[in-house]
């Protein structure tokens, strides 16, 4: 299932699932016995997901017979948020070891070998999450804004030194991410050993649906996800890359983000960024630094396509 955050202009964010090009609002179809917020939805994902999928399947098999149906709308009357639009926590990985070769070769540095030891995160603004269509405003103090193409999962179930091997079994589902990035501002911070923070701490997006990992066994194959990812600005393709190319599983990042640390529902874990995807490994003779009235559309396969403008 595909699920969502969404408002329909009354500024109160409902949930529930995209199907057939309708919105199910949960919470209305099923009069009460599911939740409002999708965050409790994943907490208690056991005991809610039967009931979930009872109800769909009473919905009906399309559009038409859907929508005759109080709670249901058409996807275009409503507005997408992030899926979980205020998670306990978000830890960004740097899981693609082409991307990190590049980016680093352009501030003219090898890879350091520590990074093949062990999987390496930092913790990202778990309040500044927006989701699909979302104005990203420039912060005043950059001039280097950039898109990072990556997965993220989400955190069904607490837990604790979770293996690698038993890490499938704490994940709800899958979406898009967009680590936006202030380039100059990330560069003179890590030079002090800390960091990033401010060159990243403004917003992230997520989006545009939650995909339950079921959706995706069909990619799946020798441990790994066969998703192509791409990236595009104002409908030029600059990025593409696949999810089956993670030096670090998601079963490794888990792992790593779990020792010694409670993960909780919710929690969001993400990828890091594909090889070629942010203009930080492309360069200028390839694309600019992005500007307000750019169109950033990260599209992956299985995922969808999430979509943000530059204010």
């Amino acid at each position: 299932m595909k699920f969502v955050t969404f408002d329909t202009d009354t500024g109160a964010p409902r949930s529930g699932w995209l199907r057939e090009g309708c919105v199910v609002d949960m919470h209305a179809v099923s009069e009460g016995r599911l939740p409002v917020d999708l965050i409790e939805f994943v907490r208690n994902y056991e005991g809610y997901m039967e009931e979930a999928g009872c109800i769909d399947s009473r919905l009906g098999p399309d559009a038409e017979t859907m929508l005759a149906h109080e709670g249901v709308y058409p996807a275009s009357d409503v507005t997408l948020l992030a899926p979980i639009p205020k998670p306990p926590s978000v830890r960004d990985f740097y899981a693609f070891e082409a991307h990190v070769i590049a980016a680093r070769r352009r501030r003219g540095l090898d890879i350091m070998p520590e990074w093949y030891q062990f999987p390496v995160f930092y913790f990202s603004n778990h309040q500044a999450i927006v989701g699909q269509d979302a104005l990203i405003r420039r912060p005043a103090a950059t001039s280097a804004l950039d898109y990072e193409l990556e997965v993220a999962c989400v955190i069904s179930k607490e837990g604790r030194d979770i293996s690698a091997e038993e890490a499938d079994s704490y994940i709800f589902g899958y979406c898009i991410m967009n680590d936006w990035s202030a380039r100059d501002l990330q560069r003179e911070e890590v030079k002090v050993g800390l960091g990033p923070a401010k060159g990243k701490d403004f917003a992230t997006s997520i989006g545009p649906y939650l995909v339950t990992k079921d959706e995706l066994e069909r990619y799946h194959a020798g441990g790994r996800h066969f998703l192509e990812m791409a990236a595009r600005v104002n409908g030029v393709e600059l990025s593409r890359g696949n999810m089956r190319d993670l030096h670090y599983t998601f079963g490794d990042m888990i792992a790593r983000a779990s020792a010694d640390a409670t993960l909780y529902p919710g929690d969001i874990i993400g990828s890091g960024t594909v090889g070629t995807g942010c203009l930080l490994e492309l360069g200028s003779e390839v694309h600019r630094w992005l500007e307000p009235g750019d169109v950033v559309e990260l599209e992956v396969t299985g995922l969808g396509l999430l979509r943000n403008t530059v204010g």
